[in-house]
């Protein structure tokens, strides 16, 4: 059996049995080298060998022939301002002439727009007009491609004619030729093609700004790759564009006064991010890194590289097939949904985002696919970034003092973002904050979208002195893709909503000091315990499968009890008095509303037992009954288990626990005694009402 491979117009054949041949044309080279033996294949991303001297043997390989790998790449390109300017500096003729190629292409599609608004044909043209425009972008080449890809991912700015055009510069770009392809593949590996694979696909199966891929077949274990090659004098394209865009860039922060973020350090930002996108082993290992961290996760895919066969220029990987995630009628045939396989993207770019800090920041749809099992499959791995330790918290806490409507608090939360340097006053920016949250909340936070966030803090970022630091813009970036995605499906869609089990369980679980501070804040207020605050962080947490009541109350305990917990405890020990107060006096009510009406005139000679107002022992009782949902809420926890509960009564043999119990029995008994005096003396209470007046029979 053969199979015909279309290279540069030249016919390949391939010749199956065993192994294959290839019948090259005439002056077409192929490297003779010796094959590099692959690692020993892996089943299901798990060592296959049962034996810890062969797992060790194995993951000795993988080592070294990433290192082999690294080794190949030594020489790839890294971003340089200063070498860009020094080489099209130098160039004066080849920069204006790009200039005027952009200026041309995108001044005459500004023109067209112009005259259709003039001529009333703007909605009867705008199919065309964003096909044209995905033909500028991808005349324009990968940097313009790029962009292109942004904005397919932004229902907030584009119509939906253009989202659907743009979309297509995702994987449908126009491919360069398999002879390039193929000399690429042999030079960089230094191996022939009939030496790796036993099959490739006659043309590439995706194209993208950067590189094509082929469905390859390995020879050495018959595992199904992809094999991704970069595009000829792709580093020429782009480096001439972000040394144009960078001058940009100074015109923009020198003469463009609303504009107060540093654009040439957003822009240095984006093009040292695509710059490692060129360097493939860069790539792998961000895919190594990606997958150790969030593919512990049943419903996550990472695919396997295969380092033998990847270097510089060449990325060969575990083959996943799949749907694109835009792509919403084929997954539904599949019996997915959409939606579903959203949140499990905005769980895991949260957790990406807020307990790593390592994060995808490119997942437009091209690199997410629902795979016929249900799961969501990140590609290309060339975009990462990372958010620093003090901002995962001070994101967390941002949320926490938005849903309080701690304006204060969120302003000075902009200084641990990086927002805003020290030695400037905060006190200005309050009101704007108030002025917009105010507004905006007025419904619950997770009623809104995040789209309403970022417009409206982007108001207030240009008001004042705000530096937003680039890995903040690729944060937005990476949230507004997934949304946009859901917005598909569902023009309702809230991600913040979708978003809340994960912040509840981190408040609720995590023992990190800023978090137990936020969560301490959140549930007291004024001194007094916010119960319904608790049942809902608990209604919330509990959605997220990783939520733990375990978790949940270790914590609590261990910062209740320590030594710096006193101010904490004071407020611990009021309100467990009132909460105890409410169960014993609402049972007492329970108990004596179940005595029948002729032997409660003989138990309390016709006195109602305890009076109290009605307004206090309604309030009671919810408070009672709020407590045990709270406590059903626990117990229902996937994994409670009665044994759990044993390092907590470890705890509270410490002395500090058992004063703690002591102070609270004793104000326990101090509010009955006063009560029961009050009733013995028949001192009034206005108004009154006998616990008869609640008889709920």
């Amino acid at each position: 059996m053969s199979l015909v491979v279309s290279a540069g117009g030249h016919p390949f054949y391939l010749q199956a049995g065993k192994g294959f041949s290839i019948s090259k044309p005439k002056g077409y080279k192929i490297c003779p080298r010796a094959a590099v033996v692959e690692a020993t294949p892996r089943v299901n991303g798990s060592p296959s060998s049962t034996s810890i001297q062969v797992l060790a043997t194995d993951r000795a390989e993988e080592l070294k022939a990433e290192a082999r790998a690294l080794a190949r790449a030594a020489d790839a390109s890294v971003y340089s301002p200063q070498l860009l300017a020094k080489k099209y500096g130098s160039r004066p003729v080849k920069a204006v002439k790009r200039t005027l190629e952009i200026l041309v292409a995108l001044g005459t599609f500004a023109l067209k727009l112009f005259l259709d608004q003039k001529n009333g044909t703007l909605d009867q043209n705008k199919r065309k007009r964003a096909a044209e425009l995905r033909t500028i972008f991808t005349r324009l080449g990968p940097t313009f491609i790029k962009l292109g890809q942004g904005l397919s991912t932004r229902p907030d700015l584009c119509p939906p004619e253009y989202l659907e055009e743009l979309a297509q510069l995702q994987d449908a770009l126009p491919t360069f030729p398999n002879a390039d392809a193929f000399s690429c593949i042999e030079t960089e590996l230094g191996m022939p093609l009939e030496s790796i694979f036993s099959s490739i696909s006659p043309t590439p199966i995706a194209a993208a700004s950067l590189g094509q891929v082929y469905k390859a077949r390995l020879k050495y274990s018959g595992k199904t790759v992809a094999v991704k090659v970069q595009r000829p004098g792709i580093e020429e394209a782009i480096g001439l564009d972000f040394y144009l865009i960078r001058g940009l860039g100074f015109f923009i922060n020198k003469y463009v006064d609303i504009i107060t973020t540093d654009a040439v350090a957003l822009i240095d930002e984006f093009a040292s991010r695509v710059y490692q996108e060129l360097n493939y082993v860069q790539e792998g290992q961000n895919a190594r890194k990606f997958k150790m961290l969030y593919a512990d996760k049943e419903d996550i895919l990472v695919p396997d590289i295969f380092w033998n066969y990847t270097s510089g220029k060449v990325l060969t990987m575990e083959w996943v097939d799949g749907v694109k995630l835009n792509e919403q009628a084929a997954i539904e045939r599949q019996g997915l949904k959409l939606l579903d396989l959203v949140t499990t993207g905005i769980q895991c770019s949260l957790r990406q985002l807020l307990e790593y800090g390592y994060f995808h920041a490119d997942p437009h749809p091209g690199n997410l696919l629902a795979t016929p099992e249900g799961k969501l499959a990140f590609l290309d791995f060339g975009m990462m970034s990372e958010t620093p330790e003090e901002a995962r918290f001070a994101i967390i806490g941002h949320v926490v003092h938005m849903v309080n409507r701690d304006y204060e608090a969120m302003a000075r939360d902009y200084y641990a973002l990086d927002f805003l340097s020290a030695d400037v006053d905060v006190s200005p920016i309050v009101p704007a904050l108030r002025d917009f949250f105010d507004d905006a909340l007025s419904y619950t936070v997770s009623e809104l979208n995040f789209k309403t966030l970022v417009d409206g803090l982007g108001s207030v970022l240009y008001q004042y002195p705000f530096n937003v630091p680039p890995y903040y813009a690729l944060i937005l970036r990476s949230l507004t893709v997934l949304e946009g995605l859901a917005l598909y499906a569902d023009p309702n869609f809230k991600v913040l909503a979708a978003s809340y089990p994960y912040f509840a369980k981190r408040l609720l679980t995590d023992p990190n000091p800023y978090l137990r501070d936020a969560l301490i804040e959140l549930l007291f207020k004024d001194g007094r315990f916010r119960w319904n605050r608790l049942e809902n962080l608990l209604v919330q947490g509990s959605k997220d499968r990783d939520f733990s009541a375990k978790d949940a109350l270790q914590p609590v305990l261990k910062l209740l009890l320590g030594p710096d917990g006193e101010e904490l405890r004071t407020l611990v020990i009021k309100e467990a008095v009132r909460v105890t107060e409410a169960v014993t006096l609402c049972t007492f009510v329970d108990t004596y509303n179940s005595v029948p009406s002729f032997m409660r005139s003989l138990i309390f000679n016709g006195n109602g037992a305890l009076a109290m107002s009605s307004a206090e022992l309604q309030s009671m009782m919810e408070l009672r009954d709020q407590v045990f949902r709270i406590w059903g809420l626990l117990r229902s926890s996937e994994n409670f288990d009665p044994a759990l509960l044993q390092p907590i009564l470890q705890i509270l043999q410490q002395p500090e626990a058992r004063s703690l119990g002591g102070r609270v029995v004793g104000g326990i008994t101090q509010r009955l005694a006063a009560r029961l005096l009050q009733q013995v003396l028949q001192m009034p209470m206005a108004p009154t009402s006998s616990l008869s007046a609640l008889d709920t029979r």
